[in-house]
């Protein structure tokens, strides 16, 4: 195999290998942060659909590398918020509580993540790991 079938491969492996965990977590993390099916598929941009047949077949799950990455922000956000907020009830009804923050400007940081590109995700965790000092 070549160096770039390689690279080309691994993506795909990790997508295999981390997408049944991944996705239950994620559907954890949807109940904790009271999020609707709409929301969790701008979340993940993922069709109704597929969101629906990873639910109920998360032995079937293979994520393509944009989904990997959003599940791991996600993840981290949540994983950054348990550390920051030690109650972790009001820690998981941040995301949903209105923010004075230069970056929220009066909004959730739900509202801000759901904008539906990787960047407003990457923005809400880098800002969770500036408030712990990272």
């Amino acid at each position: 195999m070549s160096p770039a079938s390689k690279a080309q491969a691994q993506p795909a492996q990790l997508g295999a290998r981390l997408g049944p965990a991944g996705m239950r977590a994620f559907f954890n993390l949807a109940k904790l942060w009271k999020l609707s099916g709409e929301q969790q598929q701008k979340l993940l941009a993922l069709p109704r659909s597929t969101l629906a047949k990873y639910r109920a077949h998360p032995e079937s799950v293979q994520l393509g590398p944009d989904t990997v990455e959003r599940l791991s922000y996600l993840l981290g956000i949540y994983k950054a918020l348990q550390i920051l907020i030690p109650d972790t009830v009001q820690a998981d009804e941040w995301v949903n509580r209105p923010n004075e923050a230069p970056l929220f400007a009066g909004r959730s940081a739900l509202d801000r993540m759901l904008g539906g590109h990787v960047s407003d995700l990457y923005v809400v965790r880098q800002y969770l790991d500036a408030q712990r000092g990272w």
